[in-house]
């Protein structure tokens, strides 16, 4: 007869709390409106989109700046500090990609946990302590952690990411291997990533960002690679245990939600013709669309005013959000493939009439660069502004009127 000391504890669950309470969110929608609303974006979007000052246009995108799900999760965030005013509330990383809104947060006594390992800070937690899970989700063995500490869970993940979760568990139920379009040190990525390995752990996945890497992913399902040098190739950026040889004979494509839609559908049409090339069909490939709507909207807004006839074309293209928002970034790549366009994280970053600091692509960084000439005062010039979903309407409202500052116009 076995000691019933001997016998394993239950699990606790993750205490998750709902704090959207009628009463709580009244105020917490009057506070979010404070501090991220702009009556001049709205009065200029009521006008078309467009407003002309003296020989200045500035054109906005029609779909631009905050998502559902960031409202949402910058909502619930809010919402929480109000629910346990008196309380330790932690964050895993950052809410959203915006140091903006997450400035706003630390102001508010909620404080970041690291997001990239579990370090010291979560052996401090305790039951009383509230954790926000941010926009992006976490790994699972950050959720299993959280629930072995019995902690309050404020859940804020957003919608279109958790359907990515529901495709890549399908495909580890299916013994599929998910390749995942996507950023491996990215947050949203490495939570996917943790969801394709399967209840029992046994699923794998394959992280690739570019067209090159996907070529090498196609060159080796096509019976051409080295397996030494494709491990190699891709160290970090696969599930343990894997093995090209035998877990890419049945492969499912899947994405971070805001990578751009073009370069995932053209990996996915390569990765497919690669395994047709093989097997002589497509019975071992498998794909879904899970590119969130957000991120599609603000994409195909900005191919809308580059490709717009009707109206004369900008002279220069400013994207607002933060330098670690992806899909910010995807919509600077799309301006600067077209007309002269600059990365900024806030007005600050327009010092004078002669200089601005903007992200760099290429190296990565932040840099100093000069305004083309056609930005002097004397010249008509059209100045198109768009947000990644992030950013939050204040800044383009800044954005608008450093602009029009730097042009001689006061608003």
């Amino acid at each position: 007869m076995s000691d019933s000391s001997s016998k394993p504890s239950t699990p606790k669950k993750r205490k998750r709390v709902n704090v959207r309470r009628p009463d709580v969110m009244t105020l917490v929608q009057n506070e979010v409106e404070q501090h991220y609303r702009s009556s001049i974006v709205e009065k200029i979007l009521g006008q078309g989109g467009e407003l002309t000052i003296g020989n200045t246009t500035i054109r906005l995108a029609k779909k631009f700046g905050f998502c559902y799900g960031v409202e949402r999760a910058i909502d619930l965030a809010y919402a929480t500090r109000k629910v346990f005013p008196d309380q330790r509330i932690f964050l895993i990383g950052e809410i959203i990609h915006n140091p903006e809104v997450n400035k706003q947060l630390r102001d508010m006594g909620i404080v970041s946990l690291p997001w990239k390992r579990m370090g010291e800070e979560y052996n401090d937690l305790n039951e009383e302590d509230v954790v926000i899970v941010p926009a992006f989700g976490a790994p699972t063995s950050f959720m299993d952690r959280l629930a072995e500490i019995g902690c309050h869970v404020i859940d804020t993940t957003c919608g279109d990411v958790m359907k990515v979760w529901r495709r890549v568990r399908d495909y580890a139920k299916k013994q599929v291997t998910s390749i995942i379009h996507g950023k491996a040190d990215h947050e949203e990525t490495r939570a996917t990533a943790s969801r394709a390995l399967g209840s029992d752990n046994n699923g794998h996945y394959l992280i690739i960002l570019t067209t090159k890497d996907a070529d090498e992913v196609c060159d080796y399902i096509r019976g051409n690679g080295d397996r030494q040098a494709f491990l190699d190739k891709f160290a970090d950026a696969y599930s343990p245990g894997f093995d090209p040889d035998i877990h890419l004979s049945q492969v499912g494509v899947a994405n971070q939600t805001t990578m751009l839609q073009s370069e995932t559908e053209d990996l996915q049409q390569r990765i497919r013709q690669a395994v047709i090339d093989r097997d002589g069909h497509q019975e071992n490939y498998h794909v879904f669309d899970t590119i969130c709507g957000a991120t599609q909207e603000r994409q195909n807004a900005l191919f809308g005013m580059l490709d717009s006839k009707d109206k004369p074309p900008m002279d220069l293209l400013l994207v607002v959000g933060g330098y670690n928002s992806s899909n910010t970034t995807h919509l600077a790549e799309i301006g600067q493939e077209n007309l002269p366009t600059f990365f900024i994280r806030n007005a600050k970053c327009m010092e004078s009439l002669e200089h601005i600091l903007h992200y760099d692509l290429e190296h990565k960084a932040e840099v100093k660069s000069d305004y083309p000439d056609f930005l002097l005062k004397d010249k008509p010039v059209i100045i198109g502004v768009t947000a990644g979903a992030s950013c939050p309407n204040n800044l383009i409202e800044s954005t608008i009127v450093r602009t029009l500052e730097m042009r001689g116009v006061k608003l």
